[in-house]
């Protein structure tokens, strides 16, 4: 029988008329033909993909979800083999233990992974079962078969997510409300906190204080507009101990772009910053005083300069050295004059405050940025400093200091201020030493 062209799924199909019911053996045609086209109907309009094969697997009917899930229309499937939905990706192992199972006469239950039309992978789980005729024979091979794409995704989804847990790094998990759901053992290292501590409160309670509230709002922004935000954080751990983070962190949105969760991944880069810290006070840093070096003082004199530039501010400049150091250097030996400078750039910096910089100059002298510091504090603070190193022996040695200040005027160039602080410092030498000399402003 045919409808609408097409051959109805049973047509020509030998069955067991006994399985059919009295009802169908004792029908007339008329009825038949009507419980056969019903049939038919429910299989045509099934939500299951459906196909019939002879016992070569040759399509002989396929409804209409079928040609929607392949995407082949049934002109083109009918008398060929499911050979062309097949992906090339399924073991042949699959295959063989498929028709050993059919041709033994079982059902054959599994996952295939097929491709369509338009070459798209897509996952199935079939069921496939031998139809015998009266005798039986097994004359046909019924496939239904569930689209399992996106459970097969979802399945990868959560092996990559049961994956992440497993690695080092700390992975948390919160739901939209931003309520920790789930962490992982990494969590538990970094933060001290068990995931019975902290499952159904919210990161809040890691914050270490040391970020603003523009910080979280800027955070957040990027989460939501984008889905991921990552970057260096501060957070607190249970111990109350404050460390530094590296952390990204995802925002999950469900089929409809709803937020559903917030995955967290961070992992703890103290030691990175130790490291880099260590390595910045060796490019700054003067190896024998911890002052800083010469380079470093020249760029924050000229990061001084430009910030003068663009306001009313000042700052004044301090050039000193021991005086008579080559003759202690002479009487007590180098290792002695290497303490003195030590002790000496110690002193010096408790005076200071955190925005003023000392820096070696070279051999015995150094040099003081005081910011936002006219000539006239200047000159108070340099007295001040003068006398307190006269009065403080040093190893057992009493030793003095000669200075010289000049204040940054408009126009001044490093070189300029620099000129006039060592013309100040010279003058204060020529005049006896252990005295402050004070610059001239520029012509």
């Amino acid at each position: 029988m045919k409808t609408d062209g097409h051959a109805t799924p049973l047509a020509g199909t030998p069955t067991d008329s006994a399985s059919l019911g009295s009802d169908w053996v004792n029908a007339d045609l008329a009825t038949l033909r009507a419980k056969f086209y019903q049939l038919y109907i429910a299989v045509e309009q099934s939500p299951a993909a459906t196909a019939i094969t002879d016992t070569e697997g040759r399509f002989e009917y396929v409804n209409q979800r079928f040609i929607d899930v392949t995407g082949y229309t049934r002109e083109e499937l009918v008398g060929k083999t499911p050979a062309m939905i097949q992906s090339g990706m399924t073991p042949e192992s699959v295959y063989r233990d498929m028709w050993q199972t059919l041709r033994s006469g079982h059902v054959w239950q599994g996952e295939l992974l097929n491709r369509k039309k338009n070459g798209e992978l897509y996952w199935e789980a079939e069921t496939l079962t031998p139809i015998r005729n009266d005798s039986g024979e097994i004359v046909n091979f019924v496939a239904v078969k569930e689209d399992i794409t996106k459970r097969k995704r979802q399945e990868e989804e959560l092996k990559l997510l049961a994956s992440v847990f497993q690695t080092g790094q700390a992975t948390l998990i919160t739901d939209a409300n931003m309520r920790i759901e789930r962490v992982n053992q990494a969590f538990t290292d970094i933060t001290g906190y068990a995931a019975e501590e902290v499952v159904g409160l919210t990161p809040k309670l890691f914050k270490s204080g040391r970020h603003d509230k523009a910080f979280y709002a800027r955070l957040w922004e990027s989460v939501l507009e984008t889905g991921h935000w990552q970057g260096e954080i501060w957070n607190r751990n249970k111990h109350g101990e404050i460390y530094p983070l590296w952390q990204s962190i995802t925002a999950v949105h469900d089929e409809n772009g709803k937020v559903r969760h917030f995955i967290a991944v961070f992992h703890n880069i103290a030691e990175r910053k130790r490291m880099e810290s260590e390595l910045e006070h060796q490019a700054t840093r003067d190896h024998l005083t911890g002052a800083h070096n010469r380079r470093a003082f020249d760029a924050t004199m000229r990061k001084a300069i430009r910030q003068a530039e663009r306001s009313d501010n000042t700052f004044s400049l301090l050039l000193f050295d021991i005086d008579h150091f080559k003759a202690v250097n002479d009487q007590h030996g180098h290792e002695t004059g290497d303490i003195i400078l030590k002790r000496l750039a110690a002193l010096v910096s408790q005076t200071l405050r955190s925005t003023d910089q000392l820096a070696r100059w070279g051999g015995e002298e150094f040099a003081i940025l005081l910011q936002d510091t006219p000539v006239q504090g200047g000159t108070v603070f340099a007295e001040r400093l003068r006398q307190q190193v006269e009065e403080t022996r040093l190893h057992g040695l009493a030793v003095t200091i000669s200075l010289g200040i000049a204040e940054y005027h408009k126009g001044d160039s490093p070189e300029a201020i620099l000129a006039r602080a060592d013309s100040a410092l010279y003058r204060a030498k020529r005049s006896g030493r252990n005295r402050v000399g004070i610059a001239n402003p520029p012509a």
